[in-house]
């Protein structure tokens, strides 16, 4: 059984000014950021910083500088207790070879301070949640790709953890998969109100499963908050596809504060700023030389808040 965890005030992880280095390379420079109750998403590319945070949260590395609290305890004085209270689904695997799939979910609940019988009551229980009812009784080292990760899922949440770590949980799968294993995640997340961080690159997962984010890029925090008002500031977005001068086009918009992005499908993202609008648009092209082939309104994505808060549009 999957409980709720107990109502929150207050971010449920805050860090203030936290600097992690691995020799020259500064991994987090200066981060100040705080996640919200429920499902959060730490958002960014690959070597953003986002599994250092993660590792840093749990006291696996020791900042340079800063403090950071979770759950109301702060890492440095209390990173046991933190541990006891966190699920961490890590990136990469992390199964005993040799032990079925029930064995080694009762053992991680073990490890977590469950008594015997209980932490293997508890890992039935989580493995049919999961999916994986049918196959406890497999070696792990049999699993494929997606079923080592609904595992992974499994022995985080055996000890009903009061927040879940889940470190790209969708790596490696193949489309139906990851379909059903986000599934899982929004299901904890909104449905069973566990407080979660999701890792990811992958913005569509993010999107899907949380309301909240964090925008992590070359170890600094770009962008963060709610994602509905991250995606909703005043003005208007349309995808447009022009013939003609692009470049002199793309510098009248910026001039204008038209931020814009490009797509893999040679469509043009555009934001206009609150008291602009489709004709003005037409406008600009015209005065650059270049003819707009397409235009129609748009709904803000993620994506428009991830390229904005990197710099790309």
């Amino acid at each position: 059984m999957i409980t709720a965890s107990p109502p929150t005030e207050g971010p449920v992880i805050s860090l203030d000014r936290v600097s992690v280095r691995y020799g020259r390379q500064r991994a987090l420079a200066g981060v100040t950021a705080g996640f919200a109750p429920g499902a959060v998403g730490l958002l960014g590319p690959n070597g953003a910083g986002k599994s250092t945070m993660l590792k840093a949260l749990l006291g696996f590395i020791k900042p340079e500088e800063g403090t950071m609290r979770v759950l109301g305890l702060d890492v440095a004085e209390k990173p046991i207790e933190i541990r006891a209270r966190i699920g961490y689904m890590p990136e990469s695997d992390s199964h005993i070879p040799g032990m079925n799939a029930v064995s080694f979910v009762a053992y991680c609940g073990q490890l977590s301070g469950l008594p015997a019988v209980e932490a293997m009551q508890r890992a039935h229980e989580v493995l049919y949640y999961v999916g994986l009812g049918e196959a406890r009784y497999r070696n792990v080292e049999t699993y494929s790709t997606g079923m080592k990760q609904r595992l992974k899922l499994a022995q985080a949440l055996v000890h009903d953890p009061d927040l879940l770590f889940l470190d790209e949980p969708t790596n490696g799968m193949d489309p139906k998969g990851r379909d059903e294993i986000l599934e899982l995640i929004r299901d904890l997340g909104h449905h069973k109100r566990v407080n979660l961080i999701l890792s990811s690159h992958l913005l569509p997962d993010v999107e899907y499963t949380c309301d909240s984010v964090i925008v992590m890029d070359k170890g600094a925090v770009a962008a963060q908050g709610p994602i509905a008002e991250l995606k909703g500031p005043a003005g208007r977005v349309f995808e447009l596809r022009v013939k003609g001068d692009l470049p002199a086009f793309l510098g009248v918009l910026e001039r204008r504060g038209i931020q814009s992005t490009a797509t893999d499908e040679d469509i043009l993202r555009i934001f206009v700023p609150d008291g602009m609008d489709a004709r003005d648009v037409f406008a600009l092209a015209r005065d650059s030389a270049t003819q707009v082939r397409h235009l129609r309104p748009s709904i803000p994505s993620l994506e428009d808040v991830f390229a904005r808060a990197l710099g790309e549009q």
